[in-house]
């Protein structure tokens, strides 16, 4: 039976050592929290860190922390210490960390931290290895892990695999900073599917994906040589039902059940009932704004005196990467800030800020949720924030206001709650002021809707969505019309060709035979592609022709020494071997006068553009722009030349990357099929890569061997994954001729 192998850097239990004995108990956290109730009900396995390094644990109760996870269904992944300080505190939280939350100043690109880095990430990849069995659905969860998928890719490349980035995403601009981009998006690219929070990340990656590795993106999916990669987003929601239940069960809950926390909250809403109380809960992160928020507050009293005694900030964070220079730092300017504004406003009964940096249990944290009026979550960059949707759901008399930074995640699906921008100290105390004021019925017709929303997302509905889209990946693969090439396929392909009395090989060049380059001047053929070329061709069975869009000169130069037939620009020109070029159609050129100006204004009009001439058909290529702008530019260009030929017996084709003006009259299916006029050929192959290949598929008779190089949608019956199988498949042929 197939299952999910959940992976994340740290397993949703903490184990620890206590008096020599091991102790296992659940993790705090979003993620943790989230998959909880995912992982306990499906046929799941969890493989993660620990949180003890290989140096604290004795060797006598190595094997007993393996027995403890298991019986969790979880498989620990062992690191060293070494291991932990460049790959989680290095490379994940002193690298990715800030630069994915726009802090460039604090971003470090250490080599070590990246070799780590790669270690650890192959290390967790080796051991989803030993637990995959086909059909099982792997799915990778978060920054730690970015080059996991693509490692486990290139064991199992069949494997269906999810990858979750649990934080921001950032724009080209910041991401391209990176030292080892071009890897970090190979990494994620080994998934199927690839989910972010917001629509906003989801757009950022698609975008770095297009600029940095110049695959295809077409809305919302990448088009690699051997699969579609689908990208999506899923806010993540939370288990609001127990987030609910445990509100209700506070209310319910007698004195002598209370917490000291709520018996001291209780007696200062006594001595003042008309105060209200402000909430702030986060880790202690400089993506938080927690600064920022504590000067907006200062800010709020400055401005709004008549509010002193009548309002206290409640603030609780949570002690995180302590051992990282910038969160030490942080913590003494927050513990600065909160003395300075203490010592400011203080009265003999009041304090303006009570201030925690300690963890609390969660009985606690529903002492706050349920007891403050408003809820003050200002973050810089945060990936989601579930802190906000935690404090809507416990909000059972539906009071209360949420005052939340539009940086979060969180704010795309939260527009009821007041929406503010973070370093805007005059918005934060303007919301403030509102929130004090807003009436009890606003109030509860803005939470009610919020609880809807949050209540019918839960995490639960955020798992199965995900899971329901990267299964669906699987049934994608098999979506298109055309069969990959299998070794089976290939045996029966060989079959027909040895068997066949004559047969005729009409092969493309740029994109099938060879890699697209920058500059087509640059992709001649090399000596081995020549040797195949005509050893194929010797066979007095055989007849191979090289059919390509390129003009005549430029391919009659390159395959000058190889005994083989030649077809250029779709047509327009036909070399038999050893012969001269002729004129195959009845072609004119008067035209390209009138055309050539338009297209040399996109040129000056899109850098990295440039026009390419051919004896009767003008090609502006686009490859070297920018990928969004040359997509833009590439439909303005069709647009105009559709209408300034129109009439006039010319066409425009869309290639790869590049459009092409010439006569309707000619195209790669038309050339094609001449070559079979009077011949009795009985085994017909045909490869090619793009659009202007598809006549040629569509017209060859329907026994013919059409192939299709990319997953495309295409005419053509079979398909392989890149110009790299073209030649393996080609290889076959001539052992089998």
């Amino acid at each position: 039976m197939s299952k999910t192998i959940i992976i994340s850097n740290r397993l949703p239990l903490q184990i620890s050592i206590e008096n020599g004995e091991l102790e296992v108990t659940p993790s705090v956290g979003g993620l943790a929290t989230g998959l909880k109730s995912f992982h306990k009900d499906g046929d799941s396995v969890w493989i993660g860190w620990p949180g003890l390094t290989e140096e604290e644990i004795p060797e006598n109760l190595k094997e007993n922390v393996q027995e403890k996870a298991q019986a969790e269904n979880c498989v620990a992944v062992h690191l060293s210490s070494d291991e932990i300080d460049g790959f989680y505190y290095g490379f994940s939280n002193r690298t990715i960390w800030p630069l994915f939350h726009y802090f460039m100043e604090y971003t470090e690109s250490d080599d070590q931290y990246w070799r780590i880095y790669q270690q650890v990430n192959q290390k967790y990849a080796n051991e989803i290895l030993k637990h995959y069995k086909d059909g099982d659905v792997i799915w990778v969860h978060d920054y730690q892990l970015l080059l996991v998928p693509n490692m486990i890719r290139e064991k199992e490349p069949e494997a269906v695999i999810g990858f979750f980035n649990h934080i921001p995403f950032p724009s080209y601009e910041v991401f391209r900073t990176l030292p080892w981009r071009d890897e970090v998006l190979k990494g994620v690219l080994g998934a199927d599917l690839i989910g972010f929070h917001t629509y906003d990340y989801e757009r950022h990656f698609l975008s770095s994906v297009s600029r940095i590795l110049r695959h295809q993106v077409d809305f919302n999916e990448i088009t690699l040589p051997d699969r579609i990669v689908k990208v999506d987003s899923f806010p993540m929601g939370i288990d609001y039902k127990k987030f609910e239940q445990a509100a209700l069960n506070h209310f319910e809950s007698t004195t002598a059940d209370q917490s000291e926390l709520q018996r001291r909250l209780d007696h200062h809403l006594e001595a003042t009932p008309d105060a209200k109380m402000i909430l702030s809960i986060d880790r202690l992160d400089y993506t938080k704004g927690i600064a920022h928020r504590i000067r907006a507050y200062e800010y709020f009293l400055d401005k709004n005196p008549e509010y002193i005694e009548k309002v206290r900030l409640v603030m609780l964070a949570v002690p995180s990467r302590s051992n990282v220079p910038q969160y030490r730092r942080l913590k003494r300017e927050i513990d600065e800030l909160v003395g300075r504004i203490n010592g400011k406003f203080s009265t003999v009964s009041w304090t303006p800020i009570w201030y925690f940096y300690r963890s609390m249990p969660f009985n606690n944290l529903i002492d706050l949720y349920t007891t403050c009026d408003i809820a003050l979550l200002t973050p810089i960059r945060d990936g989601m924030n579930l802190v906000a949707k935690e404090y809507i759901a416990t909000r059972t008399n539906h009071t209360g206001v949420l005052i939340l930074s539009e940086m979060a995640g969180a704010a795309h699906e939260m527009n009821e709650a007041l929406i503010i921008n973070p370093n805007n100290f005059e918005q934060v105390s303007e919301a403030l002021k509102t929130a004090f004021e807003m009436p009890e019925e606003e109030q509860i017709e803005r939470n009610k809707m919020l609880q809807k929303r949050l209540r019918r997302y839960s995490v639960e509905k955020w798992a199965q969505d995900f899971m329901k889209a990267l299964k669906g990946t699987r049934e994608n693969r098999d979506s298109f019309k055309s069969i990959r090439i299998t070794p089976e396929i290939s045996e029966e392909i060989m079959t027909q060709y040895r068997n066949a009395e004559r047969r005729i090989f009409f092969i493309d060049y740029d994109g099938t035979l060879v890699n697209f380059v920058e500059k087509p001047e640059n992709a001649r053929p090399d000596e081995d592609l020549k040797e195949l070329i005509r050893s194929l061709n010797a066979d007095d069975k055989t007849d191979v022709i090289l059919i390509s869009g390129r003009d005549k000169n430029t391919l009659g130069s390159w395959w000058k020494d190889v005994p083989v037939e030649l077809i250029s620009e779709h047509g327009v020109w036909m070399r038999q071997i050893d012969g001269e070029w002729e004129l195959a159609e009845n072609v004119k050129s008067e035209w390209m006068d009138a055309v050539r100006p338009v297209i040399e204004n996109f040129v000056d009009r899109t850098p990295g553009t440039f026009i390419e001439e051919k004896n009767y058909s003008l090609a502006w290529h686009y490859r070297k722009a920018d990928p969004e702008l040359g997509e833009i530019r590439a439909n303005e260009l069709s647009t105009v030349l559709k209408e300034l030929i129109s009439n006039r017996g010319l066409s425009v084709l869309e290639g790869n990357k590049v459009l092409e003006i010439k006569s309707s009259d000619v195209n790669k299916g038309k050339a094609s099929t001449k070559k079979l006029i009077g011949k009795n050929y009985d085994f017909i192959f045909a490869i090619g890569d793009d659009w202007t290949d598809e006549y040629m598929f569509r017209e060859l008779p329907e026994s013919s061997y059409t192939v299709k190089v990319g997953i495309k949608k295409t005419s053509a019956r079979f398909y392989v994954e890149g110009t790299p199988k073209v030649r393996t498949l080609l290889e076959k042929f001539r052992e089998n001729s």
